[in-house]
């Protein structure tokens, strides 16, 4: 990715030269942020100890990474489509004859979280899923049970269960698979193994955590856990943003980027989050205020990476009030 001058890209110098003192003040837990268009680097800046280079935990924003996985592997016939049942990867999963619910849910579903769950939207007991010694058999047992399908109902579990449905289509870990046909191709920092100790909180998403997590099987963590960088999460936009092609070389088809970022009631597409007011947007945003915003209409990606607090200053506020004015009337 070219580091340019902001005005070679129609954005003001000026203008953005205000970020650094409203970051300071306002934004005190941010460590990096990234600001790229027309597939060049306009704008960078560190905080906290954190170099461009130094890998941090993006949490949520995981979620999106996993969304192009599997979008891959449809593209290389591994997983048939979306419409495939989630248990058709779960053979070994005795399911009740009266559990019809469970037994329709789709990968789509999944991607879409409009599959139902034994338990109310964004109150999933997610520290009960981290001590559980099979996660993929806890969520499994979760789903279907309440709600119905097609009611929007956030599951981080159901992230993970895309995960493991990746590596038994696969043969290959997550980890594996985007190193070989995401992260590789695309320029990123290819992923280190995580040579895991435990699994606390500190193993799982504290201080020691290292490369991407893994569920107590060696499955990849689908919902959150990876680490990377703001200028790596900013190719990962620009590929979003180019339709799925880089240098010219199709990474994911173009069909899969256009169905994950379609407009849906829930103003969620797969595992990206959308909006179409004031223009249309798509962003994968992570706890903390880890996030990758992608503006089209503006070829516009900010991506930013975060150290964890509860409830962090809206990032998307921040594109709003002092990027997007940087650009440049042509």
């Amino acid at each position: 990715m070219k580091k340019v001058t902001p005005e070679q890209i129609g954005m003001s110098s000026e203008e953005l030269s205000k970020l650094e003192g409203v970051i300071n003040t306002e934004y005190r837990n941010l460590t990096g942020i990234v600001i790229a268009r027309k597939g060049q680097l306009a704008y960078e800046h560190y905080l906290n100890g954190v170099t461009a280079k130094a890998p941090q935990k993006v949490a949520s924003v995981t979620k999106s990474v996993i969304s192009a996985l599997i979008g891959i592997a449809i593209d290389q016939g591994l997983i048939e489509s979306v419409d495939q049942k989630v248990l058709a990867f779960f053979p070994e999963y005795i399911v009740h004859p009266a559990e019809i619910q469970k037994k329709a849910v789709t990968i789509k579903h999944l991607l879409t979280m409009t599959a139902p769950y034994a338990f109310r939207n964004y109150h999933e007991p997610f520290e009960r899923l981290c001590r559980q010694p099979d996660w993929g058999k806890f969520t499994l047992d979760l789903l279907g049970k309440n709600g119905q399908i097609g009611a929007f109902k956030y599951a981080t579990s159901g992230a993970h269960l895309l995960s493991i449905i990746l590596t038994k289509a696969t043969g290959k870990s997550a980890r594996e698979f985007a190193n070989e046909f995401l992260f590789k191709p695309i320029g990123m920092r290819e992923i280190p193994d995580y040579k895991m100790t435990g699994f606390g909180y500190e193993e799982l998403f504290g201080e020691k955590v290292r490369g991407w997590v893994k569920d107590p099987q060696g499955h990849t963590t689908g919902g959150w856990g990876l680490t990377t960088t703001a200028q790596d999460m900013a190719r990962f936009g620009m590929l979003y943003l180019n339709q799925g092609k880089w240098e010219g070389k199709q990474i994911i088809s173009k069909e899969w980027v256009q169905d994950s970022i379609k407009m849906t009631p829930h103003h969620y597409g797969y595992l990206w989050w959308l909006e179409a007011e004031p223009f249309e947007t798509f962003a994968a945003l992570g706890d903390g205020g880890n996030m990758i915003y992608c503006v089209p209409k503006e070829e516009l990606v900010v991506a930013i990476t975060s150290d964890f607090i509860r409830q962090p200053k809206d990032r998307i506020a921040l594109v709003k009030d002092y990027i997007l004015p940087a650009i440049l009337t042509e």
